[in-house]
């Protein structure tokens, strides 16, 4: 499936066909919201990043609209795993806004961090490119694919330190067709952050391979432990 045909079944699928014979659903708690993507409760109770969206991580700034807590991990799991895809327009509307309010202006493409082939096949889809095709809806363009996974390492969430998430993701990635992206300011979309270590991985890929800058994006984000 191209971009552009992932972006039209996104658009068909959440904004007209579904939305006519299915209830909308709260992602982060089921309750049918008619034509609103949030429920109000989660609207008014959900772990906003709130002024602490924007975190200057050491290998680029990287935005998040939310917490990883609660209800938002546990509507980002079943996303990611249950395939629960009636959620991916609020997840990508919220993206989108916390990019225009944090990144507007600084950035000339969208793109996104890719999963391996075998992952790919296991699961079904790649999360994070959906993600990045749902917040392009609005603003009519297309996330452009600047990476490829070309080693099926062994997922992070296994791991603990920093050190070891780091070497997990060494290498993994290699870039495609980096004349399409030489000179310009790209937003990397993910679901989630938490060391930063797969987002820092891609970055230096990107830069290496001729990315002016680069910006990043995840729905959520770990909060600091103090």
């Amino acid at each position: 499936m191209s971009i552009t045909d992932l972006n039209e079944a996104l658009d068909k699928a959440e904004r007209g066909i579904l939305n006519f014979f299915l209830p909308r659903r709260c992602p982060f708690c089921g309750a049918v919201t008619g034509k609103d993507l949030l429920c109000d409760k989660c609207e008014k109770s959900l772990p906003y990043t709130g002024e602490r969206a924007v975190e200057e991580a050491g290998f680029a700034r990287c935005a998040a609209p939310l917490y990883y807590d609660g209800s938002v991990r546990k509507a980002i799991l079943d996303f990611k795993f249950g395939r629960k895809m009636g959620a991916v327009s609020c997840f990508g509307q919220m993206m989108a806004q916390c990019a225009a309010e944090n990144f507007s202006g600084e950035f000339d493409a969208v793109t996104w961090v890719p999963v391996s082939k075998k992952r790919l096949k296991k699961r079904g889809f790649d999360q994070a490119r959906y993600l990045a095709a749902s917040l392009c809806v609005d603003w009519h363009t297309e996330p452009l694919e600047t990476l490829r996974k070309v080693v099926d390492n062994p997922a992070q969430s296994g791991m603990e330190s920093h050190e070891e998430r780091r070497a997990n993701v060494l290498g993994v990635y290699e870039p495609v067709q980096p004349e399409r992206f030489a000179g310009k300011r790209l937003l990397l979309i993910d679901d989630i952050r938490t060391t930063g270590a797969t987002l820092a991985e891609c970055v230096r890929v990107l830069k290496e391979a001729g990315a002016k800058e680069v910006l990043c994006l995840t729905l959520a984000a770990a909060e600091e432990k103090k």
